[in-house]
């Protein structure tokens, strides 16, 4: 069973792919959106979920550091909402409070990419990041 997990934000969707055990997540892509414009990138996700045999989707919820759900969280929860009409899956939401953080510091520190390319992969990571937490809390 494949587990999709998004880092969604208002211009771009950040795809990781469980692999079939569920063990370990992987980046696919980033997927650009316009939220204002409610361009959500729904055809191109539907592609992913039939590509991958997607059972579930997860969805990083950005809470406030007092644990408390902002404009951020209640956007990815309308998202999922959207998602679970479009594509008749389960979807699970996983704190994602400090990944987009991890993951630029792990591109600075680990792997010492520029700040161009690091935008063009951050999200992606994000999305890694939060479906491994997911993974790693719901593991047997």
């Amino acid at each position: 069973m494949r587990i999709m997990g998004l880092d969604v934000g208002s211009k771009t969707v950040g795809v990781a792919i469980s692999d079939p055990f569920g063990w370990t997540a992987q980046g696919i892509e980033t997927i650009k959106i316009d939220e204002e414009a409610g361009e959500f990138g729904f055809s191109r996700l539907r592609q992913l979920i039939e590509d991958y045999q997607v059972e579930k989707i997860v969805i990083g919820l950005p809470k406030n550091m007092n644990n408390t759900e902002g404009p951020r969280a209640e956007a990815s929860r309308h998202y999922g909402d959207m998602a679970i009409e479009l594509f008749d899956l389960p979807v699970f939401y996983q704190d994602e409070r400090l990944t987009t953080q991890q993951s630029e510091r792990f591109l600075i520190e680990a792997a010492d990419v520029s700040r161009k390319k690091r935008k063009k992969v951050i999200d992606k990571l994000a999305a890694v990041l939060i479906l491994q937490n997911y993974l790693d809390s719901h593991s047997h």
